[in-house]
């Protein structure tokens, strides 16, 4: 069914609204008397559930619809398909493969938001480069922007790249003349190089505190030179262990509220049982305390978290109720990638229905299946 109705309570005001939808879409939203929490969530994420976006030679409409609604399940509309280090030809040849495949179901039209492309413009240095392949990192073109552009249509596009790489400040200001969103990411860069890519028009900054070495600086390193930029918006990942909770309160501490959001940082094995799962050719192993590594390396590579433990685990890092710290992963990413995300007439009937225990925790967050 594309129709229904549903009461609940706003999450940022505590208001009692009853929603109304049809055809997938918002009719009307207004005062009621209810007990329950609904609101919009979407993230950015690799692959879910079993599905490596990155294997696109073998990814099917049914690989797709299985990770679109298995985010549903978990509280997820809208995702972006993300891709990470490979060939650019075969990273442009997964996305015009993977963009018909969405525009021939109204499911996945409405489930793909857009695409997120990290690398293969990234720093090589041993733990800038993270999971990603130095062997294929280059310098971008221009050449490279203008055909992500036409591959991708008028869909949103989030770009990660290294600003100290060749070209890159010209980079960044060709990509957001044609509408793409640079964050910056899997870098060493300069806390010059970071603002004066700030002022080119790069606006995010991909999974602050992973991508670097288990050493740094303590006087001048990537985290300082990012809680010294203003306008930039850093992505954590709030799993417990890519940051630790010490680090993820001093990172709430040191930068507005407004300049985060979430992120998952998820891949294949996101919602899935320990076991082995591939990102590409890069075979990954996942324990049973849910972190993702390479076999034999301590080194993170991903993660398997769900949006809605992220929202678990940010609440009790920060100490905060769950409707706190909800907006980084619903609001604040839609807000970077220039995406309307509100409960109300004429938008998408993808919000959330949450639960929470009497104590005023978090217990489930789901879409209402009549909505999908």
């Amino acid at each position: 069914m594309h129709s229904g109705e549903i009461c609940g309570r706003d999450f940022a005001t505590g208001r009692p609204l009853r929603v109304t939808w049809a055809g997938g879409v918002i009719t009307d939203v207004y005062d009621d008397d209810t007990e329950s929490c609904n609101w919009l969530a979407p993230t950015l994420l690799n692959g879910y559930g079993g599905v490596d976006f990155q294997r696109n030679d073998q990814l099917t409409e049914a690989h797709l619809l299985s990770a679109a609604r298995q985010l549903r399940r978990d509280g997820c509309g809208r995702f972006f398909f993300t891709l990470i280090t490979d060939d650019w030809q075969k990273l442009m040849a997964r996305v015009r493969v993977t963009r018909a495949l969405r525009d021939a179901h109204p499911e996945l039209r409405a489930a793909m938001a857009g695409w997120h492309i990290e690398g293969p413009f990234l720093s090589p240095e041993v733990g800038f480069k993270g999971a990603h392949n130095p062997a294929v990192m280059r310098d971008a073109t221009a050449a490279d922007l203008h055909e992500l552009r036409a591959v991708t249509g008028r869909d949103p596009v989030l770009l990660t790249l290294a600003p100290e790489r060749v070209g890159s400040l010209e980079i960044i200001r060709l990509a957001t003349s044609l509408g793409i969103v640079v964050s910056l990411g899997h870098t060493n860069a300069s806390a010059d190089t970071i603002r004066a890519a700030v002022a080119a028009g790069a606006r995010g900054f991909t999974h602050l505190g992973n991508g670097i070495p288990q050493q740094l600086d303590r006087h001048d390193n990537i985290l300082w030179r990012v809680f010294d930029t203003p306008g930039i918006m850093p992505s954590l990942i709030p799993d417990t262990h890519h940051v630790s909770p010490l680090l993820f309160r001093h990172m709430h501490r040191a930068l507005p509220a407004e300049r985060i959001y979430y992120t998952t940082d998820a891949m294949s094995a996101a919602g899935a049982p320990p076991g082995r799962y591939t990102i590409g050719s890069i075979e990954l192993e996942v324990g049973t305390d849910q972190i993702v590594r390479q076999p034999g390396k301590p080194n993170f590579a991903g993660s398997a978290l769900r949006p809605v433990d992220g929202i678990k685990g940010a609440a009790e890092m920060l100490g905060k109720k769950w409707q706190e710290v909800w907006p980084h992963f619903s609001l604040r990413p839609a807000e970077l990638m220039g995406l309307r995300n509100t409960i109300a007439p004429g938008e998408p009937a993808d919000f959330c229905i949450v639960q929470q225990d009497d104590a005023g925790r978090l217990v489930e967050a789901r879409m209402p299946a009549s909505a999908a």
